[in-house]
């Protein structure tokens, strides 16, 4: 068994084959070089990861089917909800640092009473503070579900509209 040489192969080649397979070749979008000062004249064109969209509180202990389930209902929303932070809640106390965001998700009225304590009050003016039941009664319960999926729409739609 002697191995062939490794034939060069050109790109149209490549893209004439995937198609015939039926595969759809998806292309990589770079970002483009913007010379030094233009990024910064322009606020839309500025680095949004300085900026959080959202952040999830969260009770302390909740299982794993419980975290599956807001992840899959979080990604169903889109990438921004997908990437939120998560923040537990335990005694009480936000277990990390809070950072200021634009929209805060939070499961359980114990969650918000933690929330409101430790954020100050013109971040809380700002922010759209949207309440969910807790992850466990959300898993049993078809209302808990109706009103999460309710609670995330309203997420969606005000995180759209503030330029999200």
């Amino acid at each position: 068994m002697n191995a062939s040489p490794r034939q060069q192969v050109t790109a149209s080649h490549r893209d004439r084959v995937l198609r015939a397979l039926g595969v759809t070749p998806w292309v990589r979008r770079a970002v483009p070089d913007l010379p030094p000062g233009l990024a910064e004249s322009n606020p839309l064109m500025m680095d949004t990861a300085a900026e959080i969209a959202c952040v999830v509180v969260l009770p302390e202990g909740c299982t794993t089917r419980e975290l599956d389930l807001l992840g899959r209902a979080l990604n169903a929303c889109g990438a921004m909800l997908a990437r939120a932070a998560r923040i537990t809640v335990s005694g009480g106390q936000l277990a990390a640092d809070l950072p200021e965001a634009r929209a805060y998700l939070v499961f359980g009225e114990a969650q918000a009473h933690a929330l409101g304590r430790s954020l100050p009050a013109a971040a809380m003016h700002q922010a759209q503070i949207v309440l969910a039941d807790e992850p466990a009664l959300v898993l049993t319960s078809a209302g808990a579900k109706r009103r999460l999926w309710s609670a995330l729409r309203n997420l969606r739609r005000a995180l759209a509209t503030a330029g999200g």
